[in-house]
């Protein structure tokens, strides 16, 4: 399982590999700001407070997710808008996406919302998973108007048949059930494609019809 990281400026990968069975190759595609902090904070579990690269050096982690152990490794690769055609190119095949937005700054709502959902839900990537994800909660004022109030994000965010997740990278509120949820639905999706895979066709003559008598 693939989880990709992307910005205007940059693109990240988690790659997510199930050690007792086979690799889950669909990726998950993650939008948005502070995505790298966000991912070095969940894969060294703690936060960078004396360097931040600009770009994503690889990283790698072990969690476990339902008693199963997951190694994860993470990576950079580009992202600018020159890039569009290919990052596009890319989606095939992902499980879940993972749409990322700051909470202290509305504009950043905004271009999660109507940016890359849409690109996210076009064509065959519509019946894909969404989550949003709301970072930097430790530094949310409620009272200020600029901010993006959870109950807010929810109201938008519930016509579109998306799940919503609020983190924050510093002190790593919410990482945790983010990823894990990430996982689970794309372990979810790799298992039901099997088993699907697995059923006998039916013959061409048993299809079910409505007899009159």
């Amino acid at each position: 399982m693939i989880f990709n990281f992307s910005q205007c400026q940059r693109q990240l990968v988690l790659n997510c590999q199930w050690l007792e069975m086979d690799q889950l190759e669909k990726p998950v595609y993650y939008q948005g700001n502070q995505k790298i902090l966000i991912g070095i904070s969940y894969t060294t579990d703690k936060f960078p407070t004396e360097y931040v690269p600009t770009v994503f050096e690889n990283y790698q982690t072990k969690v476990r997710v339902d008693e199963r152990e997951v190694d994860l490794s993470l990576w950079d690769t580009a992202g600018q808008e020159g890039y569009n055609n290919v990052r596009q190119l890319s989606y095939d095949n992902t499980d879940v996406f993972l749409i990322v937005y700051s909470v202290v700054e509305s504009n950043s709502f905004s271009n999660a919302l109507h940016k890359w959902h849409p690109e996210l839900n076009k064509d065959k990537f519509e019946q894909i998973p969404k989550i949003f994800v709301g970072n930097k909660i430790d530094m949310r004022n409620e009272g200020n108007s600029n901010h993006v109030k959870k109950t807010a994000a929810e109201q938008l965010i519930k016509n579109l048949k998306c799940n919503l997740f609020e983190v924050s990278a510093l002190t790593q509120e919410g990482l945790r059930p983010l990823f894990d949820t990430a996982i689970q639905i794309a372990l979810k999706k790799k298992l039901n494609a099997i088993n699907d895979a697995q059923k006998p066709s039916q013959p061409a003559n048993d299809s079910q019809c409505c007899q009159l008598i």
